[in-house]
């Protein structure tokens, strides 16, 4: 239920969380900029994590092309272009050959999940976390959609999963969450859901990323991540998605400010969410994976997370580690 970030670009020069998750005590990782230096490398590095296991690591990257992409041409990988790009000329063809050439390079280095694509409505292009980074495809939900679902069949078609976020919908904020306290209760309206709709409706949605984000209209305590009316509430039930959710980075500004990281992580795992993302890139601490294993562990023995919540999540991520095969 933890998805790490860890330092170094081979088994040499790995930190601790690294050699957790070659030991296979981990299930999930996060790969940044610092972990890439070129696709040989790359692909060596993911196939020494995944070597000997019985279960596949979910082996993710920030992927969503242009501004956001972590495998890029100057380290050797395939030129990309922002979702906004692709939007805006709403062609399809050209949308599937742009995320088939994305999809194929991952699928090439050991990448089977990609945190892409952005499902957020365009509502603020100069919304500092996803409009002015041009990360939405468009202000139309619908157009959203229909580029989301051929991004997703690119991706599927190479054998790389896909992660629709941010849930419920970070398109309208004013602010980033990465940098703090993100309030759209005034801002969000419900066409924000429309893409997320659409995917789960065409049954092509692998997993969801929640947001940061604070909106009185689902809860009036708890931002997205750690609402249990946006997950188990919104998205479950009014939705109808029993796949995995993934927290957004819970070393992000939004919670870390505000919420002790022990308890975050309780609240997020009560409110639904199935993989704990703790990315050690923003903050980086050696030691956040043990702390966050520790918070699970603790929060079990005092018996606030039943054991049947843990084997909920279990089952949901042993699922969608089964369509890799």
């Amino acid at each position: 239920m933890l998805m790490v970030g860890f330092r170094g670009t081979t088994p040499s020069n790995i930190d601790p969380m690294a050699e957790a998750l070659a030991a296979g005590r981990l299930g999930n990782t996060v790969l940044f900029d610092h972990n890439v230096v070129g696709p040989g490398q790359l692909a060596a590095l993911d196939a020494w994590l995944q070597d000997g296991r019985t279960t596949p690591m979910l082996i993710s990257v920030d992927q969503e092309g242009g501004k956001v992409a972590r495998l890029r041409p100057d380290k050797g990988f395939p030129e990309t272009v922002t979702p906004l790009f692709l939007g805006n000329r709403n062609d399809l063809d050209l949308t599937y050959r742009y995320a088939s050439g994305m999809a194929e390079a991952m699928a090439a280095a050991g990448i089977n999940l990609n945190l892409a694509p952005v499902v957020d409505v365009n509502v603020n292009p100069s919304n500092p976390a996803i409009g002015l980074h041009e990360r939405s495809f468009s202000a139309d939900p619908e157009v959203v959609a229909q580029q989301a679902l051929t991004f997703i069949r690119a991706h599927h078609d190479a054998g790389v999963l896909c992660t629709l976020k941010h849930f419920a919908g970070h398109g309208s904020s004013t602010a980033d969450s990465h940098l703090g306290f993100v309030d759209v209760t005034t801002t969000w309206s419900e066409a924000e859901l429309i893409p997320f709709r659409r995917v789960i409706e065409a049954g092509q949605a692998d997993a969801i990323m929640t947001a940061h984000i604070f909106n009185a209209n689902i809860d009036p305590t708890y931002p997205g991540t750690l609402s249990e009316a946006t997950i188990n509430g919104l998205l479950r039930t009014q939705l109808g998605y029993d796949g995995v959710v993934i927290t957004d980075d819970m070393q992000m500004g939004a919670i870390s400010q505000y919420f002790g990281f022990d308890r975050a992580i309780e609240l997020a795992i009560l409110a639904g969410s199935d993989i704990v993302s703790v990315a050690n890139t923003l903050t980086y601490d050696p030691n956040a994976t043990q702390r966050a294993f520790d918070a699970v562990m603790v929060a079990v023995a005092r018996g606030s997370v039943t054991e049947e919540r843990i084997d909920q999540s279990y089952r949901r991520i042993l699922l969608l580690k089964a369509r890799l095969a």
